[in-house]
């Protein structure tokens, strides 16, 4: 059990007569890196996750249904409406928070502000200012509620790795960790009772938040895991993907007085929910039947098949060569004349398999490539070649998105040598690469602009600009539709040292 005990006016002021009550549960449900509108199997979607909180909300009062990042996008909606879809739906049972993620900013900044706008309730971030070091427009900070004569503060965190992995433009982000824990020790300063992170965030920075002692609760997104952990002063939920396992979590607080000092007692008890058990909120399935329909009439439409199998998941497409990845960047050069093609694996998001025989939609390659990318070219010597398939191997051990799928270059990397220093064989057209000469890059428009950490790519002569390219789903299409079956599968592109 954990106990604090806090005196000042500031706690009689916000919660007067709150030493005279003695229980009071409050529930914390979180969820985020919530991307398809619909379930997935039957797990999952807007229309289970509004149903729970809806009926959280009917069971206790004293609710608090927060949003950790990331809906925007990616999906395959997404791609057309920039997530509008997403906040048609949660607008019909509101967060009572939400906190950006990095794909919140996917479509560029002012389509943030745009969202932001649309959506009936607050979005906020303590350590995300505008250039000039005043606050987004519509975005609030700390926010503190009192639920039932117990003073809660919210304390929206943000992850500061988002310019690197987002369309952030000239946004500053501070410290995801020093920023979250400065705020939360103000605000128990300020006379918060409970203090509850909505935060995102990797694992290792929940790790750090934990460690400080500051928060009583953190809700967490972005490693789209879940878990729940409790070590006897912070409870902490990782909530999930896709709202498919939600863990509402229950605090038995009680309020009571110890020699004239007030003293907060509390105890979490976690619950599991498997929304495959959920029926949907009646409302939201509506609406996402409307928006299945709509997609249905062009999306189904097949323009291609398969002779070889195709691997578009995670664990393949951020680690490996891939035939998606083949594929993909295959029809970038084809559609550009590039001499190379490199795009990275993150960028390949509809995690399945194709068995060979299989027929291929429009609705698999928007699937497959639902970010609203457009095919770039820039001219840049094989120097800057090298350092962006350097910096792609940098984080092969993390599963990071920056892994390469290329065409039109093939290479030989060692995963255990320190990173910067892995490539170990890199040839272009079959010759090996030269480091002085101009090649022609095909790529998209958010690794050339410098995310997931090819800058290498920048500097040179753009010879097609966001502007004048294709979306590089649309070019994919167009390519299977010119071939009319896919031949190519993996064929040794990219290998490692010893293969």
């Amino acid at each position: 059990m954990i106990k604090r005990l806090m005196t000042g006016g500031a706690i009689l002021a916000l919660s007067a007569g709150a030493a005279m009550s003695e229980d009071v549960k409050i529930t914390i449900l979180g969820v985020g890196d919530v991307y398809e509108f619909d379930a997935d199997d039957g797990r999952g979607g807007f229309a289970r996750l509004n149903a729970v909180a809806k009926a959280e909300r009917a069971a206790n009062p004293n609710t608090l249904y927060v949003f950790d990042g990331d809906m925007l996008s990616p999906s395959l909606l997404s791609g057309f409406d920039k997530g509008q879809n997403t906040i048609d739906l949660t607008n019909l049972e509101p967060f009572d928070i939400a906190v950006p993620g990095n794909h919140e900013f996917d479509f560029g900044v002012q389509n943030f502000y745009d969202k932001v706008e649309s959506s009936v309730y607050p979005w906020a971030a303590i350590n995300i200012t505008q250039a000039d070091g005043s606050a987004l427009p519509g975005v609030g900070g700390v926010m503190m509620k009192d639920l039932g004569g117990v003073i809660v503060a919210l304390i929206p965190v943000a992850q500061d790795t988002t310019p690197g992995v987002s369309t952030t433009d000239d946004l500053v982000f501070t410290s995801t960790v020093e920023t979250g824990i400065a705020a939360a020790e103000q605000a128990r300063e300020d006379g918060a009772d409970l203090v509850v992170g909505v935060v995102q965030t990797n694992v290792a920075n929940d790790r750090l938040l934990i460690g400080s002692n500051a928060f009583d609760v953190i809700m967490s997104g972005d490693d789209h895991s879940y878990g729940t952990f409790y070590d006897g002063r912070t409870a902490y939920v990782e909530t999930s993907i896709d709202g498919r396992f939600l863990s509402p979590v229950d605090l038995m607080v009680t309020i009571s007085e110890d020699d004239g000092k007030r003293k907060v007692d509390w105890v979490p008890m976690f619950r599991f929910i498997d929304t495959m058990d959920v029926v949907p909120d009646p409302e939201s399935q509506a609406m996402v039947d409307q928006f299945n329909a709509s997609l249905d009439e062009s999306l189904d439409i097949v323009i291609g098949r398969t002779d070889v199998a195709i691997d578009s998941r995670r664990n393949t497409v951020r680690g490996e060569e891939s035939a998606m990845g083949n594929l993909a960047t295959d029809a970038l050069r084809d559609a550009t004349g590039a001499d190379i093609a490199i795009v990275g694996g993150g960028g390949i998001r509809a995690d399945r398999t194709y068995e060979p025989g299989a027929e291929l939609t429009r609705r698999d390659i928007l699937s497959e490539f639902p970010f609203g990318n457009k095919t770039v070219v820039t001219e840049i010597p094989g120097s800057q070649v090298l350092a962006a398939i350097e910096n792609g191997v940098s984080q092969v051990e993390n599963g990071a998105g920056r892994f390469p799928q290329v065409s039109g270059i093939a290479f030989v990397y060692d995963p255990t040598a320190p990173a910067g220093s892995r490539v170990a064989e890199i040839t272009v057209g079959g010759a090996p690469l030269d480091t002085n000469k101009l090649y022609t890059v095909a790529t998209n428009n958010y690794m050339l602009a410098g995310g997931d950490g090819y800058g290498a790519l920048g500097g040179g002569r753009v010879l097609i600009n966001a502007d004048d390219g294709n979306r590089d789903a649309n070019d994919v299409i167009n390519y299977v539709e010119k071939i009319g079956v896919v031949m190519v599968g993996v064929e040794g592109r990219i290998k490692t040292v010893g293969q």
